[in-house]
């Protein structure tokens, strides 16, 4: 799949491109399928198979000479999630049911949820880690929204896809609802991160990018909050209305959240790393960095960034990947009893139960 930019594009303008294409793919086993048109945006993406990209962009450059910006090889499985299966098409434009032009967007919703107890007298402590009556909610939810859920591998978080951003927000807005106020269930903290992007970055890049940003955005969220991206807001003009348990981020607070990430992700493993090394390597005083933090996520630096460090212990504890001292350093403590004090006191129970 490759992505271009222009100035200015039409629909028209890309039909007769993709013709062109047609026209000559035969000669270099290339064969084109479907595009996406933005015209506002000055963004078109195509979908094409061939023997390798030089080839599959080759065919552009003598078809009509409109060079990609980049391109991406994706897995058939992954992108048939990403971008949905059932297509509908008007001379390779892809088009929604109602005819309109499918513009490429795709939501991608991510849910982080944590099971909390202070109680140590039980035998199955499972329930309370893995709350899996409230997975099930996400799982019925997304799919009575259309959500098409993506594996993720990194940890236990909840990825779903949806074709159309309000549906994506209309299904976060439920969940939220259902895991507030079913009773008779464990405690379970959640936290909700909504994302839009289009398919293909301009470095190449097939959703990865969009699902780690929306993964951020969750873990960035106050407590049983929905954090929303800027794209999204744009998109859900309408379904916004007044935000309850939930806010909706500007382009700048944006570009703050990832240097924030990038840099904490980076340094990790480092005991001396702190608020102070934070602020030095974004470049803002210690309350301006306050200000922003607590702004976005409800927390003090210090807690935002123990709380970074928590959730990728017990990750990595889940997936027994080491022992409990072994993880205790890759995260920045070199003290495993201090360790062990702390997630305790975020979790409620001692890493050395974690399954």
């Amino acid at each position: 799949m490759d992505f271009h930019k222009f100035d200015r594009v039409s629909i028209e303008d890309v039909k007769k491109a993709h013709i062109a294409d047609l026209a000559t793919q035969g000669k270099y086993g290339v064969k084109y399928y479907q595009f996406w048109v933005n015209e506002e945006q000055g963004t078109v993406f195509c979908l094409m198979e061939g023997p390798d990209v030089e080839t599959c962009a080759l065919v552009h450059r003598l078809a009509h000479g409109n060079v990609a910006c980049a391109m991406s090889e994706v897995e058939p499985g992954f992108f048939k999630l990403a971008m949905g299966g059932d297509n509908w098409l008007d001379e390779g434009l892809t088009i929604k049911e109602e005819g309109k032009a499918d513009l490429g967007y795709r939501s991608i919703l991510l849910i982080a949820i944590t099971g909390y107890t202070l109680a140590t007298g039980f035998d199955d402590l499972e329930a309370f880690q893995i709350p899996h009556w409230a997975r099930d909610i996400v799982f019925e939810q997304t799919g009575k929204f259309g959500g098409r859920n993506i594996p993720w591998p990194h940890d236990d978080s909840l990825v779903t896809i949806f074709d159309e951003a309000s549906d994506a927000l209309n299904c976060a807005k439920t969940i939220q609802d259902k895991l507030l106020y079913t009773t008779g269930k464990p405690d379970v903290l959640f936290r909700i991160g909504l994302g839009t992007s289009q398919p293909v970055t301009a470095e190449g890049d097939f959703f990865q990018e969009a699902i780690r940003f929306s993964h951020r955005l969750a873990h960035a969220a106050k407590k049983n909050q929905l954090l929303i991206d800027s794209l999204t807001g744009k998109l859900c003009i309408k379904e916004i209305g007044e935000l309850i348990r939930a806010r909706l981020m500007n382009q700048n607070e944006e570009t703050f959240l990832s240097e924030i990430f990038d840099v904490v992700e980076g340094n990790l493993g480092s005991e001396q790393f702190g608020v102070k090394s934070l602020c030095k390597s974004v470049g803002v005083s210690s309350p301006q960095l306050y200000r922003k933090i607590t702004g976005i996520t409800g927390r003090s630096p210090n807690e935002f960034l123990r709380d970074i460090r928590m959730e990728r212990a017990r990750t990595l504890l889940r997936q027994k990947a080491g022992n409990i001292t072994q993880i205790a350093m890759e995260v920045g403590y070199t003290n495993p009893s201090y360790f062990a004090k702390c997630f305790k006191e975020k979790f409620g129970f001692s890493p050395s139960v974690v399954k």
